[in-house]
């Protein structure tokens, strides 16, 4: 156990918080930019529509407490969780947070997610070597880097198929009428799917301080308070938008119809509710990307911008080294004062 002053210890639940609001306005994106490219929800509508069912998941929880299994593989399931101190804490958020800002403020749909695996692994490193990894779960979030964006748009594809052939013998005007309806209830299940999965990656952080520094009594658990903490901070990250990603999203990719639009929400939705249930931290940003690349290539291949996909994937590509150096940078720095 590591001891740690109250003033402290709330500082750095503040600066958790703080990346779980930032991660909202991070990936605001992820969930409203179908609707917004497709004219289906203004940009203002689009938000508090996402920021509204970000906070439902928490509801989720409260009837499936199975559900938190994501924050267990944050907060235990990447480092050993008795290897883990205040300053790897603190190294780990400041790297996510700096990654997650940087990518912000030049547009890049980068994971949040990926850049506080990052940073728990570079300052959990940085303190322990490479023994406190664990291993098991750190090997299943980077699997899911690479099969994410992959089944979202597989996923996104066959949800293309089915439908237009469900839907074959209706006429234009009357199949876009409903396309439109499903489109935006499969957008509220992915805003639903964004705050289950990435609320509890906070959810783990704050828990694992705690249990580090003895403020959590009995067995590796995420208390009430954290969760709904976690649920607040997140939507009200959302609530504040993100402009530039949205217009990457939205309309950079390739441009979108509403059966389009819905195809890749409902493709990212199931792909994001099984990592859920799995314990998997997967990248929201990855998964819609993928689906929305899937939805584009089902009507024709040339109707994906691949040189921005690529810019994209680039970026994805550097997220976990980039932010585990600054992870590992600021928990050093912590070790001179």
């Amino acid at each position: 156990m590591h001891e740690l002053a109250f003033p402290l210890l709330v500082g750095l639940i503040i600066l958790a918080l703080a990346f779980d609001f930032l991660n909202g306005l991070h990936d605001a994106a992820n969930s409203i930019a179908t609707v917004v490219a497709t004219r289906l929800l203004g940009p203002v509508q689009a938000v508090g529509f996402a920021a509204f069912f970000n906070f439902a998941a928490y509801f989720l929880t409260l009837a499936w407490p199975e559900l938190h299994k994501v924050a267990e593989t944050i907060g235990k399931g990447l480092i050993d969780k008795d290897l883990v101190t205040p300053s790897v804490v603190f190294g780990a958020l400041v790297g996510a947070m700096f990654w997650n800002i940087v990518t912000w403020w030049k547009g890049i749909p980068s994971s949040s997610s990926h850049a506080l695996v990052g940073g728990i692994v570079g300052a959990g490193v940085a303190h322990a070597g490479f023994t406190g990894i664990q291993w098991s779960g750190l090997n299943k979030t980077l699997i899911a880097i690479v099969l994410s964006p992959l089944l979202g748009m597989l996923l996104a594809m066959l949800v293309m198929l089915l439908s237009s052939w469900a839907l074959h013998r209706v006429s234009n005007r009357n199949a876009e009428k409903s396309f439109r309806w499903l489109h935006l209830a499969s957008s509220a299940a992915y805003s639903t799917a964004h705050g289950l999965n990435d609320a509890q990656k906070t959810m783990g952080i704050i828990t694992v301080l705690l249990y580090s520094t003895g403020y959590l009594s009995g067995e590796f658990h995420v208390p009430h308070w954290v969760a709904i903490s976690c649920y607040i901070a997140i939507a009200m990250g959302t609530l504040s938008g993100g402009w530039k990603i949205i217009e990457t999203m939205g309309t950079r990719i390739t441009k979108l119809s509403q059966h389009q639009g819905f195809s890749a929400s409902t493709g990212g939705s199931i792909m994001v509710f099984t990592a859920s249930l799995l314990g998997i931290p997967v990248s929201t940003t990855h998964t819609i990307t993928g689906s929305i690349i899937g939805a584009g290539t089902a009507r024709r291949a040339s109707a994906v911008r691949w040189g921005v996909a690529q810019n994209v994937i680039a970026a994805w590509v550097i997220t976990i080294p980039a932010s585990a150096a600054v992870g590992a940078l600021f928990y050093m720095l912590t070790r001179l004062f």
